[in-house]
Order: structure tokens, then C-alpha cells, then sequence
């Protein structure tokens, strides 16, 4: 019975790594899309999103089964339930990625408003989050995922950055008012991906150490 657990654990984690993975293509994509304006990264970002909503309801049905014939307690218990809204997490930051494809493709259709550096940063950033943000669940590493709420600020400071100097191009020219405002869309979509690699990293902390951190970074900024 033990036996059968652990491999059906092993079997949901590796469930988690190939749709993070799948997720942080994602970013990477719809950015490069949009750095490189080139249309087909975007179709290649929308081609994902099936695959990571079923990998999400997997993971769901997989869980549950889990809790229904296992009847975890404890530990255990948490860790099921950590990994099912893990899955919830990632398959919303999929749709921000794809929200990102979307917004490229509109601004694919009018002239680069300016060189893009502080958003590739966010988005390089964010991947980064959501990458590490699963490697503290696999090992249980409750230090890295604090780290990783530390670094949402650094995602929220950049994306402050991004909605003010877009700012100035609007108050300039009003002509820019329609391709300044989907940059700001795109920034704001990085920073709700970075959000979700920090609900992540918080429910890692309480796995681990049974302790809810949420909300407290929010106080320190």
C-alpha cells in the first residue's frame, strides 16, 4: 500500500515537471513573439494551452483519486493537496502567457512603439520563479521558496518602471495611447505570473514548515 503511494506521488510529480516545463516554454515564447516580432512563436504559445489545461484536470482527477483511496493523513495529506492547487497555479500562469500571445499579435499589426528591455527582464525573471518555485516542491526546500517571495518585488518594482515610462510616451503622444497600453497589459500579465509563482512557494513554506506566510511580503514592500 506504502509502495503503491509513493509510486503514485512520484507519478503526480512528474506530472507537475512536464507541465511547468510546458508553462515556462510558454513565457519564453509569447516574449520572444513579441521581442522578435514574429507571429508564429505566438501560434506556437496558443498550441500549448490544450495541453496544459489537460495536464491540469490529470493532475486534479489523480489527486483526488488519491485522497478518495489513500486517505492520507497529515504530511501526506498536505502534500496532496499542495500539488493540486500547484497544478491550478500553473495552468493559470499558462493563460497569462497566452493573454501575453494575444496582446503580441495586436501589436504586431502597428509600428515597435520603443526597444523592449525591461520587460524581457520580467519575463526572464518570472520564468525563473516559476522554475524554482517547483523545485522547492519536489525537494521540499522551504529556503528557496522564501527566496522566491523575496524576488516578487523585484518583478513588481520593474513593472512599476514599465507602467511609468509608458506613461511619458502617452503624455508625449497620444498617438501611442493603443500600443503603450497592451505593453502595460503584457507587464501586467509578467507580474500576475510572478503572483502565482509566489502562491507557489508560499504553500511550499507551509508544506514544509506549517507556517501561512501569505500576505506578509506584501506588507514589507
Amino acid at each position: 500500500m506504502e509502495r503503491q503511494f509513493d509510486e503514485d506521488l512520484s507519478a503526480l510529480k512528474e506530472q507537475l515537471m512536464k507541465m511547468a516545463t510546458l508553462v515556462e516554454e510558454s513565457i519564453a515564447l509569447s516574449v520572444k513573439a513579441l521581442k522578435e516580432r514574429n507571429e508564429a512563436f505566438v501560434h506556437r504559445v496558443l498550441e500549448r494551452e490544450e495541453a496544459i489545461n489537460s495536464l491540469d484536470i490529470e493532475i486534479e482527477q489523480k489527486s483526488l483519486k488519491m485522497l478518495a483511496l489513500k486517505q492520507p493523513m497529515a504530511g501526506d495529506l498536505r502534500l496532496i493537496v499542495s500539488a493540486m492547487k500547484m497544478g491550478s497555479e500553473l495552468e493559470r500562469i499558462g493563460d497569462q502567457a497566452v493573454n501575453i500571445a494575444e496582446r503580441t499579435l495586436d501589436l504586431l499589426k502597428m509600428p515597435l512603439l520603443k526597444p523592449l528591455i525591461d520587460i524581457p527582464r520580467m519575463a526572464s525573471l518570472a520564468q525563473d520563479m516559476v522554475r524554482d518555485s517547483l523545485k522547492a516542491f519536489i525537494y521540499l526546500d522551504s529556503k528557496l521558496a522564501r527566496e522566491i517571495c523575496e524576488r516578487d518585488q523585484e518583478v513588481d518594482q520593474l513593472n512599476d518602471q514599465v507602467f511609468r515610462e509608458l506613461l511619458t510616451y502617452t503624455m508625449e503622444d497620444p498617438a501611442t495611447i493603443p500600443r503603450a497600453v497592451e505593453l502595460i497589459l503584457i507587464g501586467r500579465h509578467l507580474e500576475r505570473i510572478a503572483d502565482h509563482a509566489t502562491n507557489i512557494s508560499e504553500d511550499v513554506i507551509y508544506l514544509v514548515e506549517g507556517k501561512t506566510i501569505k500576505h506578509q511580503y506584501e506588507k514589507k514592500s
